[in-house]
């Protein structure tokens, strides 16, 4: 397993680690190990890593960088599993600043993400945000400058929908300053989707995941209907459901005695349920304001299975996550069999098979068929 942290290592600016399923730890890489920190400064809280088709990781600082603006503006790197780092971009302020959430690649084999501030429009003394774009080799390119009417703040990571557009979420802005949700195309054409109004929650800091049914599901930090038990007087925050056109839904109001202020992402478990934290609220009297919880989310969907990873050539040992999977009879990597091993009811092990091609994987068990929850890509 691979991560990084904000602060620490050598040189106090953040590390980027290797640990071992045993625990056994290695730090692969201090930050500011150049003059200046000229290599990037405290990967964000958010940031992580993205291991690349080309096997190494990309990831993202919030600090630093060769750029003398913003005291550094922030990086983007490359490292190899073996620890070398390459700083493949520093931002400068007008093509966005402070990147505290991670990237992602997509299909066509690029990486995108969101600076926090920074870009060609100020909000408060300063840039609103901007979504880029950045090949493998290096080469940046601001797919959208946020102007605070259609948003401002970026500070979780994208993700691409199975329709090859990316989704996001700001922190503020929008027709109402509650924060909005947006979509964007690979080529730069910008969407808001649906601007908050606190009434159906506000202030996001979570980005969106893609449910099996299409639909993308997030969380608000504040607002919503109930105010009662909440740290705050405009609300605990809510769960909601968009769609692709942009119609929202909310699933659910917090009310402080399940949880309040939403802060990280859902994640959707093989059963179909979406699981998360609340960093307050709940039943315990020991924290003030409540200790938080953590709460599943039914809504009705199917069990899918994830693979491990999620792209890989011929001969790429996989690893398939799921719920009753004992009993399978086949693996197919879009339609292509593959040989593989029933490891436990929630595991099986196989490789990418000769001729497959990028699409599902599908499982076939006693109960019925399992769709993969994304598209595998097999170069």
């Amino acid at each position: 397993m691979y991560g990084t942290t904000e602060l620490g290592g050598a040189n106090s600016y953040g590390t980027v680690f290797e640990i071992t399923a045993a625990g056994v730890l290695t730090t692969l890489y201090s930050f500011c190990s150049q003059a200046n920190c000229s290599d990037g400064a405290g990967p964000g809280p958010a940031a992580g890593l993205v291991q690349g088709s080309d096997g190494n990781f990309y990831g993202t600082t919030s600090g630093g960088g060769g750029s003398t603006a913003c005291n550094g503006c922030g990086t983007v790197f490359k490292i190899t599993p073996a620890g070398i780092l390459s700083t493949l971009h520093s931002f400068d302020g007008t093509d966005g600043e402070d990147p505290w959430a991670g990237l992602i690649q997509a299909t066509d084999g690029n990486f995108y993400g969101t600076t926090w501030a920074g870009g060609a429009n100020s909000c408060f003394g300063g840039g609103c945000g901007t979504v880029f774009k950045i090949t493998p080799a290096g080469i940046l390119s601001t797919l959208h400058s946020f102007d605070g009417a259609d948003g401002q703040l970026p500070i979780a990571a994208l993700i691409q929908a199975t329709n090859g557009n990316l989704y996001g979420t700001t922190q503020t802005g929008g027709a109402y300053t509650w924060g909005t949700v947006f979509e964007i195309t690979p080529t730069g054409s910008f969407t808001t989707l649906h601007n908050f109004d606190s009434s159906d929650g506000g202030t996001l800091y979570a980005g969106l995941v893609q449910g099996t049914d299409g639909n993308l599901y997030g969380a608000t930090s504040v607002g919503g209907t109930s105010t009662a038990s909440c740290p705050y007087p405009y609300g605990c925050g809510t769960i909601f459901s968009i769609t692709t056109n942009g119609t929202l839904t909310t699933l659910h109001n917090f009310n402080g005695t399940d949880g309040s202020s939403r802060v990280g992402g859902l994640t959707q478990a093989t059963s179909g349920s979406f699981y998360g934290t609340t960093s307050f609220g709940g039943s315990s009297s020991n924290c003030e304001n409540g200790c938080g919880t953590v709460f599943s989310l039914a809504v009705g969907l199917g069990p899918f299975v994830e693979t491990n990873p999620t792209s890989g050539k011929v001969g790429t040992r996989v690893r398939i996550l799921g719920t009753n999977l004992s009993g399978a009879t086949s693996v197919t990597f879009n339609g292509t069999p593959a040989f593989f091993k029933v490891r436990s009811s929630s595991e099986i092990g196989t490789v990418v098979p000769p001729g497959a091609t990028t699409g599902f994987v599908r499982v076939t068990t006693p109960g019925g068929t399992l769709t993969s929850n994304v598209i595998f890509r097999a170069p």
